[in-house]
């Protein structure tokens, strides 16, 4: 694992943290496979139910490192993309702590995450057109899913940047936390999630983020085959035997 990430079990939660702060954690290649490497955990270890990214130094992540970019560098995975996240999420639930700047690619990889929390003093942005770039990294293309078109077009055309007080008002925060307890607000975020069964979970995640593109006519046959094992599974008797007997579930993910 590189050293500009760093790794942290929190009970069942998976922490991930950019510590490159003397380049507000700018994402180069060495960043951006230790992150695919650490996803990959997240998704293999049966102990895990969440992953948290975040940054150090007060900082989610500045983008592109533009001094590796001249040097002919791309922080990006082979078909995982920027940082090893935005082109394939993992398939257990993500969520973005964020404090500071998040742009550019550090926006992107907010957007790949499946909930964000951000300090109340976060800012988020696409400044790629004011360097003569292109947020290509799924900015583009998730922004105007998450917010409304016209505010999406907005923010991709000047590069202005977005506080977090209107990113909440507008949906694309899920809550809010003072300066310097992102990660504490998303570490309670995770348990609120992880206390919950992991195949309802994670079937949920999968039919949230893969339902978008289905059509009226085949929705509901589309999430059929997805939906139907959860019914069926231990954790689906132990949730209601739980609910019966007025305990906490035990659950098995099976």
């Amino acid at each position: 694992m590189a050293d500009s990430l760093q790794t942290e079990v929190h009970g069942n939660v998976l922490v991930m943290t950019m510590h490159r702060p003397e380049a507000r954690n700018a994402m180069d290649r060495a960043t951006s496979e230790a992150l695919a490497a650490a996803l990959d955990e997240l998704d293999a270890r049966d102990d895990l139910r969440l992953g948290v990214v975040t940054g150090s130094g007060g900082t989610f992540c500045s983008g592109m490192d533009l001094k590796g970019f001249l040097r002919g560098e791309r922080p990006s995975v082979e078909g995982r993309g920027f940082a090893g996240l935005t082109e394939r999420p993992p398939r257990k639930v993500l969520i973005a702590a964020v404090e500071g700047y998040a742009l550019a690619g550090g926006f992107e990889m907010v957007l790949a995450c499946d909930l964000v929390v951000a300090s109340r003093a976060a800012k988020f942005g696409l400044p790629e057109a004011k360097r003569g770039l292109v947020a290509s990294a799924g900015g583009l293309m998730r922004l105007p899913r998450r917010i409304p078109y016209h505010v999406a077009m907005e923010f991709a055309l000047t590069g202005d940047m977005l506080d977090a007080e209107r990113a909440h008002a507008l949906g694309l925060v899920n809550r809010l936390a003072e300066p310097g307890q992102a990660l504490a607000g998303a570490l309670a975020l995770a348990q609120a999630v992880a206390a919950n069964g992991p195949l309802a979970v994670a079937t949920s995640k999968r039919i949230v983020s893969e339902s978008g593109d289905w059509s009226q006519a085949e929705m509901f046959e589309r999430q059929k085959p997805i939906a139907a094992p959860v019914f069926s599974s231990a954790d689906a008797r132990e949730g209601s035997a739980a609910f019966a007997e007025k305990r906490a579930p035990n659950w098995t993910g099976r």
